[in-house]
């Protein structure tokens, strides 16, 4: 068996957790492949002595991998992706970091749980991707272009609204006058577009969810589409600049550029235990329907 290891940071107390994942999974005789800056920070914090194999871009994996650890919070596991592509490695979080929504592991549960996940006593989770092309193109893009929660466009250097004119499927829907706009996949819909108002849908729903930020219109509400649709914009204001994100990822766009969002022709796939489900985690961690007068 042989696993992919990444991670973005190295927390106060996070070399106990990464020492006993890897100590665990040398017991089994898994092969271990790190990802070279955080191999670098593990050996700076002298975590570990001997010596691990590593990686540094897409190009050097492979589907001879048969998972991939995420240590870290929802950030780290979004970064993992663009690692991933369309290799079908299964994504496993262990959460180091605060709420983790998307890790599967808690940091106090790796020792009982690695056994289970060896014993692949666990579900695949397909999710899915958005991809996003400019014309005219442009090099702040490059190849990762991909984004697992949402793809948004917000305002640049400026308080004024942007207007963002929306087609979908190359048929006008409406102009909106907001802060932004998202773009969100159901793995997103817990995320930036929840804090907007928008809808919580479930992993396997075929729908994506278009939610404005702060629209100035109050019958601007949240709209579900089908995940198979094309999606235009075109963003208008007072700056010439607007910023588009995918995920994590920032790029500044000129207000003469179309933005194109479509489903990625492939899935993410994520590890999901039998002990867990995500209406378990919708309770759990965002405390949904809690209500303490009950």
């Amino acid at each position: 068996m042989k696993v992919g290891i990444y991670g973005q940071f190295y927390h106060q107390d996070s070399g106990r957790y990464i020492q006993e994942l890897l100590t665990a999974l040398e017991n089994e005789n898994i092969q271990v492949v790190i990802e070279k800056e955080f191999l670098s920070l593990i050996q700076e914090n002298k975590t570990v002595t001997r010596e691990y194999s590593h990686f540094s871009t897409f190009e050097e994996l492979d589907n001879s991998y048969d998972l991939f650890f995420s240590i870290g919070g929802d950030g780290t596991i979004l970064k993992s992706i663009n690692f991933i592509r369309d290799l079908k490695i299964p994504i496993l979080g262990i959460n180091t970091g605060r709420l983790g929504f998307l890790a599967t592991i808690q940091k106090e549960e790796i020792e009982e749980t690695i056994s289970t996940i060896l014993r692949k006593d666990y579900s695949i989770s397909e999710r899915t991707v958005l991809c996003l092309e400019t014309d005219p193109k442009s090099p702040e893009i490059g190849e990762n272009n991909f984004a697992l929660n949402e793809i948004a466009v917000s305002r640049k250097n400026t308080t004024s609204m942007i207007t963002v004119e929306t087609w979908l499927d190359d048929k006008c829907l409406t102009s909106y006058w907001a802060d932004g706009l998202i773009i969100s996949t159901p793995t997103g819909s817990t995320g930036y577009s929840l804090s907007c108002g928008g809808p919580v849908i479930v992993p396997n729903t075929n729908a994506l969810v278009i939610t404005p930020i702060a629209p100035h219109n109050l019958n601007a509400r949240p709209l579900v589409i089908q995940d198979s649709t094309k999606i235009t914009l075109k963003v208008s204001g007072r700056e010439d600049f607007f910023l588009v994100s995918m995920d994590s990822r920032l790029a500044t766009l000129s207000n003469d550029t179309r933005i194109t969002i479509k489903r990625a022709p492939f899935n993410i796939s994520m590890v999901e235990l039998h002990r867990d489900s995500f209406l378990k985690t919708l309770r759990k961690k965002l405390l949904w329907g809690e209500d303490r007068r009950n």
